[in-house]
């Protein structure tokens, strides 16, 4: 029906020409519309994304806070359990009331030079007196024999 008032009003001579422009701009016009769904269909998408993040991130930080509160519980626990103990590892209750660590240093000991690349190498690791150094290096007179 609008082909025939079409063909009436406009003639059959310009009617092929005017049918490709409104086809044109129909499609054009369809073109928009799928254009607008599609900007709409993102910030939508969009929109849920950032809700996503935004429990991702609330659950990151309850998990934080709970590691958090963990920890705390735990080192107060450590230091409720060794409050007893003193550093070389003996309870305070056990030791005598006048005795003190000595405080050696037994790490630096056995960060030493070890004994037999001391003997290896002829280093003195026990203090002599001059006489006895004397006495130990004496050459040893050879009885002669002929």
């Amino acid at each position: 029906m609008v082909g025939a008032v079409a063909l009436v009003v406009i003639g059959p001579e310009k009617l092929p020409s005017v049918a490709r422009t409104v086809g044109t701009l129909v499609g054009k016009a369809r073109r928009y519309v799928a254009d607008v769904k599609a900007e709409v269909n993102r910030t939508m998408a969009l929109d849920e994304l950032k809700k996503m993040k935004e429990t991702m991130e609330s659950a990151a930080r309850d998990v934080e806070h709970s590691v958090h509160t963990a920890a705390s519980d735990f080192e107060k626990d450590w230091a409720e359990t060794t409050a007893g103990i003193s550093s070389d590892g003996y309870e305070l209750s056990a030791l005598p009331p006048s005795y003190v660590n000595p405080g050696k240093k037994w790490r630096l000991k056995r960060g030493a030079t070890p004994h037999w690349y001391k003997a290896r190498q002829g280093v003195r690791t026990k203090a002599q007196s001059g006489a006895a150094r004397v006495a130990r290096f004496r050459p040893v007179k050879r009885s002669e024999h002929v």
